[in-house]
């Protein structure tokens, strides 16, 4: 019983982490400004409960962004159109570009904090950028005639980086709509740049 009431208490901690890091990261103007105390305070647990199921700051922004991630992945993994696998691959290239935009442009301090920060000066090797990585590879390999999927999935995630969704959204005052549409414009013309595409598409 006392096991069982302690794994109950952790998880319950572990929500209300989440759910004081997520309305922080909401409201600081930078998320530089939430610190692990912070969250802590807010969450209403010790420094030290925070640190032991997060690890660190990363950690905990990790955790964090998963957990807004999930219902976009389980889209992607196995939901319906346009996001599941009963569309077509070129449609659901689309779909799953537009979705992570979408997502960026909603959760803009934190992607810009986890994408910046980290035990990695790389922005390439992080579990998230890993899984978006290959599961827009194995959809772009199911398109005829498209070759080079590695580099082209890596070219397509490059335009939704948190960086460059802050530098369009925030200093240039970009219109959401318009940075949709300057997306599926570009991830169009790559998709229909390959091996045999520009004739079919000509023709």
């Amino acid at each position: 019983m006392p096991e069982r009431k302690s794994r109950k208490d952790a998880v319950r901690n572990r929500e209300a982490v989440l759910k004081a890091a997520d309305a922080l990261f909401a409201c600081r103007e930078s998320p530089e400004d939430v610190t692990m105390a912070d969250v802590a305070a807010a969450a209403g647990v010790g420094k030290g409960t925070l640190f032991r199921a997060f690890g660190d700051r990363a950690g905990l922004l990790r955790a964090l962004y998963e957990a807004r991630l999930e219902p976009l992945g389980e889209a992607v993994e196995s939901g319906p159109p346009p996001l599941g696998p009963a569309t077509p691959p070129r449609d659901r290239v689309l779909a799953l570009l537009d979705a992570l935009l979408c997502f960026k442009l909603d959760n803009r301090r934190l992607a810009l904090a986890l994408e910046a920060g980290g035990a990695s000066s790389s922005p390439y090797q992080p579990d998230h950028y890993e899984r978006w990585h290959s599961m827009l590879q194995a959809v772009l390999e199911q398109i005829p005639g498209l070759t080079d999927s590695d580099f082209i999935a890596h070219a397509l995630l490059a335009a939704t980086r948190a960086d460059l969704v802050e530098h369009l959204a925030g200093e240039q005052r970009v219109p959401r709509e318009r940075m949709r549409a300057q997306l599926a414009n570009l991830a169009t013309r790559v998709l229909v740049s390959g091996p045999g595409q520009g004739a079919a598409a000509e023709g």
